[in-house]
């Protein structure tokens, strides 16, 4: 395996790839690996191509008040865990080989980064869609591939490929959860012990939901309401969102038909957590 940090080895060595005959695939990450990511790995080498990594945590993705100093950086642990999965190189670029001067040109997607996460997190889309483009020129892959615990990302990052005519499949990877049901995420590690079991409120709560769903509720409302409650009632959590829309273009809607995304983002101390679940044909 390669760990590079300049672009222009990057490009040296996907160039060589190509004129190999292999196809190139692309699994961005801001590192601290866990097995989801693995299981992205583990899906691009399916179709036999040369894996490439991007490990960057990228400031322009997060507020002034979260959590860019302290995010979990481990570049020798995860080279180890990436190796085993078969990456086939490492990106892991400083801030400074990314952004060398400041910033003047971003990559937006209006409406579907408004919600959601969007509406909480200002600025957070555009610095996602930003380094994204940026990864997908340095790295030029046909294929990238996402995890759908960002469900929201996911489909902001398909409407980026098609309205700016990437030459690059998009593909989504179901979220990868722990043993108990929490969905895997790099910032479980800041919960403490009775936050970590409090957390498994988001995994149940989804799971009452399609439960009422599949008894014939159709009210968005009725079931964001009964899913706040629940969470209330058995965990300190901090209710961020809780939201019911379209799974196709995030509008919100107000009776349940057709393919449907609950998506909720809830605070445990100073951790936000996101959860989802994607449901069709209710």
């Amino acid at each position: 395996m390669i760990i590079c940090k300049k672009i222009s080895a990057v490009r040296d060595i996907v160039k060589e790839q190509r004129g190999q005959g292999r196809s190139i695939a692309l699994v961005p990450t801001m590192g601290y690996l866990h097995e989801g990511h693995l299981t992205l790995v583990a899906e691009a080498r399916k179709s036999g191509a040369f894996v490439v990594m991007s490990i960057f945590v990228n400031p322009l993705q997060f507020g002034p008040n979260e959590d860019f100093a302290r995010y979990p950086r481990d570049l020798e642990r995860d080279a180890k865990k990436a190796e085993g999965a078969g990456v086939d190189l490492i990106f892991n670029p400083e801030v400074e080989e990314m952004y060398p001067t400041k910033n003047l040109t971003h990559v937006e997607v209006d409406e579907l980064g408004d919600s959601l996460c969007g509406a909480s997190r200002p600025g957070h889309f555009r610095g996602v869609t930003t380094v994204v483009s940026k990864l997908f020129h340095i790295v030029q892959p046909d294929r990238a591939y996402f995890g759908q615990k960002d469900y929201q990302q996911y489909l902001i990052i398909c409407q980026m490929v098609k309205d700016l005519n990437f030459p690059i499949e998009v593909i989504g990877v179901p979220i990868v959860r722990e043993e108990d049901g929490l969905a895997l995420s790099s910032r479980n590690i800041y919960l403490s012990p009775e936050q970590r079991a409090e957390a498994l409120v988001l995994q149940r709560s989804l799971g009452e939901a399609e439960n009422w769903l599949r008894q014939g509720e159709r009210s968005a409302l009725t079931i964001e309401e009964r899913i706040k409650e629940l969470i209330r009632n058995e965990s300190s959590g901090e209710i961020d969102y809780v939201e019911i829309r379209s799974a196709e273009n995030l509008h919100r809607i107000e009776q349940i038909e057709g393919k449907i995304f609950i998506a909720l983002a809830v605070r445990f101390g100073p951790t936000r957590l996101i959860d989802n679940k994607v449901l069709e044909g209710m």
